[in-house]
């Protein structure tokens, strides 16, 4: 008996203490990411930006709220928000409740598809399949049919009220201690609202930094943003690949993004051009995949230097 069963009630026995772990502690297991983007202009005085995304609140997530509110504590020099604040038709009180220490602050956002649409149960393995397939999202798969909409509008007017620049396929402009930032944004890739024909043209050269802004990484978006010339471009969506093999790292990026840059810093080039991509792995999941593994959420602190 012992050699026939011993096995796979030792393979039973750490699945369960996993999904325990993932479900029960690291979900949980707030971080800040710091990173430092050489990208301003020499001599500038360092800029602090703070990322927050996909944090897909569910109403009653008390502990989540009270670390987005203590990130005010950081005293950002301005914030971006890249999309996918909820995962609820109802979370939008408590969004704006965590987020109102940081709404302080100078700031800019984008949405993603789920500011727009509530989410669906979903079989996580889907998302392998659509990676083999080259399909994610609307880009490939059939429309969404019967769709719950989220009251993104309520979303949008608290962002607005509070002085946040709402960069859906257009470009805004921050002041900062007498420092320009030009912000230039595009609406979610991933269900095919991004406009760059909108927003083409690159940085107007008349601010000291200009930066790119999108909730998914993909490709196309990418491209255009480092084909013009943008310094350092942000983005969310991918959670990090959400659940990683340890030493390895993540699977699936939910978008047609190469998983080595699912999250953290790197860079992107095209037609000769380089940018830094920040990739933030975010703080949330979706209400029915509550599970993070080797892949905690988090924010990110990015202090921007001087060139070399």
């Amino acid at each position: 008996m012992r050699a026939r069963y011993g096995v796979p009630l030792g393979i039973t026995a750490v699945a369960t203490a996993g999904l325990i772990y993932s479900a029960g502690f690291e979900v949980r297991s707030f971080r800040l990411r710091r990173v430092t983007v050489p990208v301003l202009p020499s001599g500038m005085r360092p800029l602090r930006v703070l990322q927050v995304s996909d944090i897909h609140m569910v109403g009653g997530q008390r502990k989540k709220q009270r670390w987005l509110r203590s990130l005010a504590g950081l005293r950002p020099d301005f914030v971006i928000n890249t999309g996918d604040n909820l995962s609820d038709p109802e979370g939008v009180p408590e969004t704006l409740d965590a987020l109102g220490p940081l709404m302080e602050f100078p700031g800019a956002y984008v949405f993603g598809s789920n500011d727009y649409y509530g989410p669906k149960p979903r079989n996580p393995a889907r998302y392998l399949l659509e990676k083999a397939s080259g399909r994610h999202g609307l880009n490939g798969n059939k429309p969404v049919v019967g769709a719950i909409h989220n009251p993104w509008e309520d979303l949008r007017d608290g962002f607005d009220a509070a002085g946040w620049l709402d960069l859906t396929n257009t470009r805004g402009t921050l002041k900062v201690d007498g420092v320009s930032v030009e912000l230039t944004g595009l609406d979610d890739p991933h269900i095919k609202r991004d406009r760059y024909a909108k927003v083409a043209g690159g940085p107007s050269g008349s601010a000291d930094l200009s930066l790119g802004v999108v909730h998914a990484p993909y490709l196309r978006v990418l491209d255009a943003f480092a084909a013009d010339g943008y310094p350092l471009i942000l983005a969310g969506h991918t959670h990090g690949g959400q659940l990683c093999i340890p030493f390895y790292g993540a699977l699936v990026t939910n978008c047609d993004l190469d998983a080595d840059r699912v999250k953290g810093l790197s860079t992107h080039t095209a037609e000769g051009r380089t940018s830094y991509l920040h990739v933030s792995a975010g703080c949330g999941t979706n209400r029915y995949t509550p599970v993070r593994f080797a892949c905690p959420p988090e924010a990110t602190l990015l202090t921007l230097v001087g060139r070399e």
